[in-house]
């Protein structure tokens, strides 16, 4: 039997045990006296008690012991390319690439996920509850004995190389390379893996993701509620004699020691809660007539900021597809943008620049800066035989577009030395074909 079991939806309120504790979630209430089994019961809160119905969530846990039994926290110093500090380096406008990051070595030492987390770029400010970040893990070893968690915002994880056993609070999933996960803001989970291990993650501290509207597409499409997949109650029943807690707030981070692990709930019901998501379940929408569609519609997951329409955050993918319009350019387009795209690469060859543009590896181009197709794309498409066929196969690229303009850290245009100063000629051969017929 599969130690990974999954409860279907998105938004969902969920109830669920450990098969091993019948009956121990309570009946009727949620804090009653004495708790089935002994456990105690807490709630974790991921809105204000006055949200609105619609975006209250929470999340009634019943565990062996309260978070609150810990020793005080102290600074940890384990992960030092960790960063909010976005004054770091002069402003760049320049399109940049990156080539793939390296992953560590087995010889080079073990690496964990929370030590292999190096920030590359990000704006605003978890104190006040608005911005992102963004950061790449590389990793070779698993978390033993700790925990990890989010003061300052929910972790959107999205596997490049390696398949990440993550074990949370409410229970364990396995998120391999194409497929998601998010770890909402304060739910502590450990990262096991087998092998050598990289990807990237987009943090948010305004507030939580959500589906994007579907508007004229009507009440299917897109990314479908039911694919998304939470984990069942699981607890681990081992006895621990000192076991780590790593906590990110405001930015930084610290931990405290405790005599039992994080992972003791044995029952919990809400709506607040980690969840994955397989890529290659989202149903593609396209143009069957003309013209290449703005890649909103490829939006699987969204972080709304308070003006309508307009994203903290949005997850786009650019997934397998046909490509079917006439007497159209089918790349994307050249377009500058008011909001800040930074894109990766999962697997395959990205369509409009399948020179350059690596696996592992990844771009920015920041607001109001040009970008598009490479010259070896335009002139393929211009003069390719337009006919229904499929595009990215075997492909999986996605992007990070914000509202707000990124700043990159000095690991991220400096120490990881995966900058692609050559980037820019990839645009130098374009020529100029203006002509006025007499």
């Amino acid at each position: 039997m599969s130690q990974y079991k999954y409860l279907s939806g998105f938004g969902s309120h969920f109830s669920s045990e450990d098969e091993r504790c019948p009956n121990s979630l309570p009946v009727g209430q949620n804090s009653p006296q004495k708790c089935p089994y002994g456990l105690y019961a807490e709630q974790l809160s991921g809105s204000a008690f006055t949200a609105p119905r619609t975006e209250n969530v929470r999340t009634w846990l019943y565990r062996k012991l309260p978070s609150a039994v810990h020793k005080p926290f102290q600074r940890y110093d384990g992960s030092k390319f960790l960063t909010q500090n976005w004054d770091e380096q002069s402003p760049n406008p320049n399109q940049m690439r990156w080539k793939p990051f390296d992953i560590p070595a087995v010889n080079q030492g073990s690496v964990t996920f929370v030590e292999g987390l190096h920030t590359v770029c990000g704006a605003g400010d978890p104190r006040t509850r608005h911005g992102l970040a963004v950061h790449i893990y590389l990793c070779n070893a698993s978390m033993e004995d700790s925990a990890f968690y989010n003061s300052d915002g929910d972790f959107l994880i999205v596997p490049q190389q390696g398949v990440l056993d993550i074990i949370t609070e409410l229970g364990r999933m396995s998120v391999a390379p194409n497929e998601i996960c998010v770890i909402p803001q304060g739910i502590r989970f450990a990262v096991k893996v087998n092998s050598a291990s990289r990807g990237y993650i987009l943090e948010v501290y305004d507030g939580h993701f959500s589906l994007p509207d579907l508007g004229p597409i009507g009440a299917n499409g897109l990314a479908n509620p039911r694919d998304f997949e939470t984990p069942v109650a699981w607890f681990d029943n081992a006895n621990v004699k000192e076991f780590q807690v790593i906590s990110k707030f405001q930015g930084s981070l610290f931990v405290a020691k405790q005599d039992h692990s994080v992972f003791d709930v044995v029952a919990w019901h809400g709506n607040y809660v980690p969840y994955k998501y397989d890529l290659s379940k989202f149903m593609v929408i396209n143009s069957v007539s003309f013209d290449h569609c703005d890649p909103s519609i490829f939006t699987v997951l969204t972080c709304p900021s308070l003006r309508p329409g307009t994203a903290i955050a949005d997850f786009v993918i650019f997934p397998p597809r046909w490509s079917v319009q006439e007497h159209t350019f089918r790349p994307p387009y050249y377009h500058r943008n008011c909001m800040s795209e930074f894109m990766g690469l999962i697997l395959g060859r990205y369509e409009a620049k399948e020179d350059g543009f690596a696996a592992g590896g990844a771009t920015l181009h920041s607001i109001m800066t040009p970008h598009g197709p490479d010259f070896k794309c335009f002139e393929g498409a211009s003069n390719a035989q337009l006919k229904a066929e499929r595009i990215a196969e075997g492909t999986q690229a996605f992007m990070f577009e914000s509202s707000l303009s990124l700043a990159v850290t000095k690991w991220g245009e400096e120490t990881c030395q995966k900058l692609d100063a050559q980037y820019y000629e990839c645009w130098q051969a374009l020529q100029n074909k203006f002509k006025i017929d007499n």
